[in-house]
């Protein structure tokens, strides 16, 4: 019975990892859906021009520009749903800790509402809402989502790992102690970075500030109406999504400073925990390093004009620079606190075997 406990276990942390990977290739597959501007090319939803998108034709949609690349976002989306109900009652049946079957049903919840959140994207795009339309509020929310439900899938796939299992309170070096709460503040730093990075994209303004590390040359680019006409006065010949406004300007200045918090932030931390050896260590040089790669990725963005793979590889190394904090945060909130009793440790240890074995393996 332990040894089938032990293989359902692995079996289902590998899933939930594979489901990881595929919610990450939809997020990319997103991205390059809004950085090609073609999140209308299929006008209907859940249909695809009248079809089951399912049984929507091969030759009308493969390479047939952004048809292709909006369709495709469905059937990526639809998989990925499917993989996402399997991995919630998989976990339901046969995860011993209810808290982990929660943040499965989680999972499946964010899902649903993220494919309503896609279909009322489109249904409603024309509509006016909050100031602007319908279809951009439900893109940014989208965005997001997409975000969080990365994190929250791969957090199930690390609480199914052998080196969640592994963790216990006590390991923490007592010159880490305010490593949690810390990694828990930058992580949410970068959340709110996220969420300005989807309203930017969202709102076709990611080419506002056309130059980095300046702005316009200035430090911080003036937003009076005559700088504002001169500047889209100097567009005009060329192929843009909008004229520049002052509301876009102050949008990516505070995700350049936000950008720039974070970094100082991680690195800082990272070094920390670098110091200290260990899993902490690894957590803390690969989440330096995706930040690093997340700011040159972002200018390249820039330099480069908005590049489609650039910009699609700016927002995939954001979801995981997010999971990384999600993650860390998890395993530092593990560790900390003083270590239990030896006896106290041996009977919590037994509780979970019998309980593993009650629910059949």
């Amino acid at each position: 019975m332990h040894l089938e406990s032990n293989l359902n276990n692995v079996w289902r942390h590998r899933f939930a990892v594979f489901t990881a990977a595929c919610t990450l290739l939809l997020i990319c597959v997103g991205g390059l859906v809004t950085s090609k501007g073609v999140g209308m090319a299929v006008p209907d939803w859940p249909t695809t021009y009248g079809y089951n998108m399912f049984f929507f034709p091969i030759s009308q949609w493969w390479g047939v520009g952004g048809i292709h690349d909006e369709h495709l976002h469905r059937l990526v989306a639809s998989s990925v749903g499917f993989l996402v109900i399997v991995l919630a009652v998989w976990t339901a049946l046969k995860e011993p800790r209810q808290w982990v079957r929660r943040v499965a049903w989680v999972a499946l919840a964010l899902v649903l509402l993220q494919g309503l959140l896609g279909g009322l994207r489109v249904i409603l795009n024309g509509s006016g809402f909050l100031g602007t339309t319908a279809g951009v509020v439900f893109g940014m929310c989208h965005a997001a989502l997409a975000q969080v439900f990365f994190s929250v899938i791969g957090a199930i796939a690390f609480f199914t790992s052998k080196t969640w299992n592994h963790l216990r309170p006590g390991q923490m070096l007592p010159a880490l102690a305010n490593v949690p709460g810390r990694t828990a503040a930058i992580t949410l730093l970068i959340l709110g970075q996220l969420l300005i990075a989807a309203t930017i994209r969202h709102q076709h303004a990611p080419l506002a500030i056309p130059d980095f590390p300046l702005a316009y040359g200035h430090f911080y680019p003036p937003t009076d109406p005559d700088f504002l006409m001169s500047v889209n006065q100097r567009r005009m010949n060329v192929v843009q999504d909008s004229d520049v406004t002052a509301f876009q300007i102050h949008l990516q200045m505070a995700h350049r400073f936000v950008a720039a918090l974070i970094l100082g932030s991680v690195l800082t931390l990272g070094w920390q925990l670098i110091q200290g050896g260990g899993l902490l260590a690894r957590f803390g040089a690969l989440w330096s390093g995706l930040i690093l790669i997340q700011v040159g990725l972002g200018a390249a963005t820039i330099w480069t004009n908005k590049s489609v793979d650039i910009a699609t590889a700016h927002v995939a190394v954001g979801a995981l620079s997010l999971l990384t904090g999600v993650l860390l945060a998890a395993a530092t909130q593990r560790m900390r606190g003083p270590a239990p009793e030896p006896g106290v440790a041996r009977s919590a240890e037994g509780l979970r075997v019998r309980t593993a074995h009650s629910l059949g393996g």
